[in-house]
């Protein structure tokens, strides 16, 4: 007998099915529950309240998720994983709705970021300095910017209003840069002599 062929799930569907963390911690020493804090947020969970976290049911969360599980039980402590979708329309609305709020603040971080990362441009232009470790130290500040973007857009499953003026503004962060390298190899030339 043949077997059956799954189809994918309709995207209303996939979109409230939710995976919901229970993990209790021994009370010490605190930094296992901080450990295991960081990497639930640093994965995109959402706190449901004390101990109880919950994310989208799609495989970009699943090696966070999975961290966070393996630092629960090297601390001694337990974890319940559910399925979940909600009781109604209403429910997965809700969670929905705290998920992107989620999103949005840290679309509202990256945002503040890349305006910080332009001003130090601008600092930089201003009082001259036009040199290739500056410059170095600007491009790994834009690649950190880029990877950030690269990681909160993979985590934003529900597309946060704030997801495309981000990408705009990663734009003109990089714009920026390119403008800031082709001002320190024009100074370097003129004054060949000049710190490398």
């Amino acid at each position: 007998m043949p077997k059956p062929v799954s189809k994918p799930l309709p995207t209303e569907e996939r979109e409230s099915r939710w995976l919901v963390l229970v993990i209790r911690l021994p009370a010490g020493p605190s930094r296992h529950r901080v450990a295991v804090w960081r990497e639930l947020r640093n994965a995109g969970a959402l706190s449901l309240g004390q101990g109880v976290w919950a994310v989208p049911d799609v495989p970009v969360f699943a090696d966070g998720v999975a961290r966070a599980l393996a630092l629960t039980e090297r601390a001694g402590g337990q974890t319940v994983t559910l399925n979940a979708a909600g009781r109604g329309a209403e429910d997965a609305a809700r969670l929905r709705a705290l998920f992107t709020a989620a999103r949005t603040a840290d679309w509202t971080e990256f945002l503040a970021d890349c305006g910080t990362f332009e001003e130090e441009l601008t600092k930089e232009i201003r009082i001259g300095t036009f040199t290739l470790a500056e410059l170095e130290e600007e491009e790994q500040s834009l690649e950190r910017l880029r990877r950030r973007h690269r990681d909160l857009t993979a985590r934003d499953v529900f597309g946060a209003p704030e997801a495309a003026e981000a990408g705009r503004r990663l734009k003109e962060c990089a714009a920026a840069c390119e403008d800031y390298a082709e001002r320190v190899f024009a100074a370097l030339h003129q004054n060949p002599e000049g710190e490398r």
